[in-house]
């Protein structure tokens, strides 16, 4: 299978840590491939007309503009997962990946007691390919399940993408239900008989049990990236290269801006990526999770607050300079769990993070495998193990992706939530995953 995984970083060059005098300074700072041209992309247009009237731009509002603008966004109108598009993740390199995480979530809803309901809540759902796979493992373990009602909530910006979504876990003969102006803005039943509901903003999601899901969610939030100076942390934005009109650059800012407040004051990076609306997820699920229980499953490449300079552009499975043809490929840093720790801090627990290789083999990849290689002949025997080694290799997603989760303090301490009359009384035990999985 002959695609670009994204993960890696890219590395400040060395005109970038000179020193910087008190103006906007332009110095050479970009990750990704060098074009042979610049194109100059409807989005390139429109950012260049918003810094010649307000002034550079900070890294994150470049990459909230080229992501998500509603009218020019790569995210909004685009179709960009897969092997025709500008990345593939793995939900749609194999079907036991998806699988897996549909086990997580039943092993944790047992150890938490069997609540009577519980919501599934996926956060950026791609193509719909990992809910259906999680959906499937759902029908085989009906009767686990049986005396459960389940719903399934999307948290979905783009409207191509929650089209896709609802194709592939819909039931066709269910029309589905559409209001724009509504905080859900589409409704359905999926192929199982599970109501199904999209929604914009994670804010919009019914409070109540519920377990939630990012997969390749958070890289692609707005980071603020800062470089630090003799003259203390400066702020890298974007600016129109004064020697190229239809072309951009990155500057560093003269004096200390807002953001700054995101850095520890023990960082003892000279480069660092601070992404304030992670922070803002985190405290709402941990929120959630705190009051009313589950929990939170986060699948990324990223790091334990050891990297720099991550960020970077994908396009047809290849690295893309970030400054070129804005909107037309993915941009993407890799998140910084210990950030993401402090952020829950005090309202739940976490775990992680921890390398996929070592999250599927504990959760019984090996066996999956083993059962399913049995069944199946030898052109879909080879596609499987092509699979299975694109997951696990080191060297590919293996020790590149990372798992992390937030629970409920009561979820480890063995002290129960409080239980509704049809709860059952929760057991301790490991975190499957965390640990290895332990069916009771």
């Amino acid at each position: 299978m002959s695609v670009l995984v994204r993960g890696g970083s890219g590395r400040l060059c060395a005109a970038a840590r000179r020193v910087i005098p008190c103006l906007w300074s332009g110095k050479c700072l970009s990750s990704g491939r060098e074009p042979a041209e610049n194109q100059v992309t409807p989005m390139l247009r429109h950012l260049v007309y918003k810094i010649k009237a307000t002034g550079p731009i900070t890294v994150a509002e470049y990459m909230k503009e080229v992501l998500t603008n509603p009218a020019k966004g790569y995210y909004v109108h685009r179709d960009m997962l897969g092997e025709k598009g500008d990345f593939i993740t793995s939900p749609e390199i194999s079907q036991i990946f998806g699988e897996l995480l549909g086990i997580w979530f039943i092993s944790e809803w047992m150890a938490t007691g069997k609540n009577a309901a519980f919501q599934l809540v996926e956060l950026g759902p791609g193509k719909g390919t990992l809910a259906g796979d999680i959906l499937r493992v759902f029908s085989q373990l009906g009767s686990v399940l049986k005396n459960c009602d389940i719903s399934i909530h999307m948290v979905e910006v783009s409207e191509k993408l929650s089209e896709i979504q609802a194709l592939t876990l819909t039931e066709e003969k269910i029309p589905l239900e559409r209001n724009a102006g509504s905080s859900v803005y589409m409704k359905g039943v999926t192929k199982s008989g599970i109501p199904i509901s999209w929604y914009r903003d994670l804010h919009d999601v019914p409070k109540g049990y519920s377990f939630y899901l990012a997969h390749e969610f958070f890289d692609v939030l707005p980071v603020h990236k800062f470089q630090k100076t003799p003259q203390g942390w400066r702020e890298v934005f974007i600016d129109i290269d004064p020697q190229v009109s239809d072309k951009l650059r990155f500057v560093l800012a003269p004096c200390v801006t807002p953001a700054e407040v995101f850095i520890q004051r023990d960082e003892i990076r000279d480069h660092v990526e601070v992404c304030p609306e992670a922070g803002v997820i985190i405290q709402e699920l941990s929120q959630r999770i705190a009051l009313t229980g589950g929990a939170a499953l986060i699948a990324d490449y990223g790091h334990d607050g050891t990297k720099t300079d991550t960020f970077r552009g994908f396009c047809g499975h290849k690295l893309h300079d970030v400054l070129t043809a804005p909107g037309t490929a993915d941009l993407t840093a890799d998140v910084d769990f210990s950030y993401l720790r402090r952020m829950a801090e005090g309202q739940v627990a976490s775990l992680g993070p921890i390398k996929q290789q070592t999250f599927l083999k504990n959760m019984g990849i090996d066996v999956r495998l083993k059962v399913l290689l049995d069944k199946s002949d030898e052109p879909a025997r080879q596609q499987l193990l092509q699979g299975y080694d694109m997951l696990m290799n080191p060297k590919k997603m293996g020790e590149r992706f990372n798992f992390f989760a937030l629970l409920p303090h009561q979820r480890l301490h063995g002290r129960s939530h409080p239980m509704n009359t049809c709860q059952s009384k929760p057991s301790v035990s490991p975190v499957a995953g965390f640990g290895e999985l332990a069916w009771r």
